[in-house]
């Protein structure tokens, strides 16, 4: 697959750290995110060599674009070159990070979400909730708050609440297990059964009382703006090295396009009968 070297970059993305200083610590994750030093700052690092593979990058790149798109607050994200010949990044389970790309994000001053609902209610940005379900819907973020609680519990961890000026900020982060859950990108991601889940994703019960019909439609109509060329474009950046194959990467595009026409259509009601459901809209304020 083409990507022009792996060197481009949408175009919205101003923070571009390009050098690895020190390291500062590893984390017990999945992906065995680290915390590191560029010469842009402090930073989060997913490098390659981790447990999970590649994929879980682009699916971490693709999606985080996507909710960039989409009107969601995400940490500042970049792709930074890693020589693992200078650059000494130990995981926290063994090995050290690979040469290559890795993403990375900016520090922010504040914590992950407890799961309270008492936190939520001094939000900067409240309508980001509701456009937070309809974005993982539309993503099927299963790390998130999953649709299923048997397979999988939520994971509290991928919201964080950014400290700004005694409010707090949601951010959505780590997006590495939207679109396959984890699994390997190939052809069968574009199949008409996940295509057309009608499931809800993100869904935390504390979020239910902040779900307004009015933001949820904003969520909607973004959906409706959506261009395939838009999908493409992010696609076309994910880095070689991160092993997509063309095949994978068109099913990828195919799904992101389709799903959004999809979740446009279908989405409200779900989570109208889940937060107001004893009407078909929400009227409150």
């Amino acid at each position: 697959m083409e990507h022009n070297g792996g060197t481009t970059r949408p175009a919205q993305n101003r923070w571009q750290p390009t050098t690895f200083l020190r390291f500062e610590e590893s984390l017990d994750t999945s992906m065995g995110t680290m915390r590191i030093v560029t010469d842009a700052g402090s930073a989060y690092i997913k490098a390659m060599g981790n447990r999970q593979g590649p994929h879980p990058l682009a699916c971490e790149w693709v999606a985080t674009n996507l909710a960039k798109w989409f009107g969601l607050t995400t940490f500042a994200f970049a792709i930074m070159e890693i020589d693992a010949e200078f650059d000494e990044i130990p995981f926290f389970h063994g090995g050290m990070a690979a040469s290559g790309p890795a993403f990375v994000t900016r520090s922010a001053s504040g914590h992950t979400w407890g799961g309270s609902k008492k936190e939520l209610k001094s939000l900067v940005n409240e309508a980001d909730v509701s456009k937070l379900v309809v974005f993982d819907t539309w993503v099927r973020n299963c790390d998130r708050y999953p649709p299923d609680l048997t397979v999988r519990g939520p994971n509290f961890d991928n919201v964080f609440l950014e400290d700004v000026s005694g409010k707090l900020r949601l951010i959505a982060m780590d997006h590495s297990h939207c679109f396959s859950c984890g699994r390997d990108l190939d052809d069968r991601l574009a199949h008409i059964d996940s295509v057309k889940d009608d499931q809800l994703y993100g869904l935390f019960p504390a979020f239910e009382p902040l779900i307004r019909e009015k933001h949820v439609e904003v969520g909607i109509a973004r959906l409706k703006e959506l261009e395939q060329k838009i999908v493409s474009e992010i696609v076309e950046t994910i880095p070689d090295e991160w092993k997509v194959t063309s095949q994978a990467a068109l099913a990828l595009t195919d799904f992101v396009y389709r799903r959004a026409e999809f979740i446009a259509e279908t989405v409200l009601k779900p989570i109208g009968r889940r937060c107001w459901p004893n009407r078909l809209f929400d009227k409150r304020n």
